[in-house]
């Protein structure tokens, strides 16, 4: 079976103009997610951005380029334009944002493994324990699952609430996707669900629709350079290394 990463990347970015392609640690951002995703157990990776620039970017590190339309509003559109180019014998694609440089392989190769065992699973994910100051926090989306790992709801909203303390461990939903390639090729024209447009959380039309995304556990948590001060957040990390 075969596993390809794709790294969605474009420059329009309106906290931080062409976010790709900023300068850590004398390498551009997608550079180090390329880099970590290729000690991944993935069979290749790929870059999948709108443009030139990017592309004349990877070429300088010798990573393979796909090329897609400027149209697309999510990255998820993009990667289901993207899987057209790959051969047939590809079936999960690991969705990798272009704005995780400290990334790591571990993360990836854990939702690439329930795909690989469940032949029913439509996609996989990742959470990590939920900071208490962030319960509330509407830019910190939340997870809660069934018994078997599956998602049961995500939410900007803290759940569940504590009515009972002890009981459960709050979850933080953690970006990092697995698709497999003919639910990919169908998401984007699923229509969109009253949950999905009420929460703004566009995993919710997959479960909405009745697909099954499997929930995995992980220590890993989210570094996303959205700002000017995350990204000297995260050049301060790559300094102390």
């Amino acid at each position: 079976m075969n596993v390809v990463v794709m790294i969605p990347a474009r420059l329009a970015a309106t906290r931080l103009p062409n976010k790709p392609l900023v300068d850590i640690a004398g390498k551009p951002m997608v550079q180090w997610v390329y880099e970590k995703s290729l000690a991944s157990d993935a069979d290749s990776v790929f870059i999948v951005t709108p443009d030139s620039e990017i592309a004349e970017a990877a070429e300088n590190f010798n990573a393979p380029v796909i090329m897609t339309s400027h149209q697309h509003q999510t990255g998820t559109d993009r990667l289901s334009e993207a899987i057209t180019s790959l051969p047939e014998s590809v079936e999960i694609i690991v969705n990798v944002q272009g704005d995780e440089p400290r990334i790591t392989a571990d993360a990836i190769n854990s939702v690439i493994t329930p795909l690989l065992e469940d032949a029913d699973l439509a996609m996989s994910t990742l959470a990590c324990e939920l900071p208490s100051d962030r319960f509330d926090d509407p830019n910190t989306v939340k997870v809660v699952v069934k018994q078997n790992g599956d998602a049961l709801y995500f939410s900007r909203a803290g759940i569940p609430f504590p009515r009972a303390q002890g009981i459960t461990t709050p979850l933080q939903h953690v970006g990092l996707y697995a698709y497999r390639r003919r639910f990919l090729a169908t998401f984007p024209n699923l229509p969109r669900t009253p949950l999905e447009q009420t929460e703004s959380l566009e995993q919710l039309r997959a479960l909405e629709h009745g697909y099954r995304i499997r929930v995995v556990r992980t220590t890993h948590v989210p570094e996303s350079v959205d700002t000017a001060d995350d990204l000297e957040r995260v050049r301060a990390l790559f300094a102390e290394e």
